[in-house]
């Protein structure tokens, strides 16, 4: 009987070793993603920045198979209107609750649920993405420079689908649904 728990133990092990996973914590310092949001008729719009307050990729078999990141809404900003004023006219509209309503929701969460490879270095990620406390799938490529430690990507959402969706007299035909990214995760 001995025998028996004890193989039943050496297998456990042997089978949680094999799927090891290992944590690797965002570098909040070294990370960066950039907005961008346009207009609909015509050339222009705004771009800036936002914060992540915490993240980690989950690395299993020697690859990347999921992770959490959690965005600081309270840290967004503007990089394109100099003038003081209306820089913080902006900012403060954009945290207004019928854009992030950043006093109810202040931060903004993406979990990756799957991860397919293309190659060692490029893959494209799955993920639930949620903000105003609406979470949606989303889909992306990214790449990896391993040696650096840093993950790159591009995309947009629409942001009606979580509930950002300004009232404006022009009901809100001037500003584009999607909303870009451009993000570099650092370890």
């Amino acid at each position: 009987m001995k025998t028996r728990i004890l193989l039943l133990l050496i297998t456990l092990g042997m089978i949680g070793f094999a799927n090891s996973q290992e944590k690797l914590v965002l570098d909040v310092s070294k990370s960066e993603m950039k907005w961008s949001g346009d207009y609909t008729f015509y050339f222009g719009g705004h771009h800036g920045t936002i914060d992540f307050k915490e993240g980690h990729f989950i690395k299993s078999n020697d690859v990347i198979s999921g992770g959490e990141f959690i965005i600081d809404m309270n840290s967004i900003m503007c990089l394109d209107i100099e003038n003081e004023k209306g820089n913080k006219g902006l900012v403060d509209h954009l945290k207004d609750p019928d854009f992030f309503d950043v006093t109810n929701f202040g931060t903004a969460k993406l979990i990756i649920t799957h991860v397919k490879y293309h190659d060692n270095t490029t893959m494209k990620i799955y993920a639930d993405l949620t903000i105003k406390g609406i979470t949606n799938p989303i889909s992306f490529q990214a790449e990896v420079d391993y040696e650096e430690k840093i993950m790159t990507t591009k995309f947009k959402i629409d942001r009606m689908l979580w509930g950002v969706n300004y009232n404006s007299k022009m009901k809100d035909g001037a500003i584009s649904d999607g909303i870009g990214f451009d993000i570099k995760l650092s370890l």
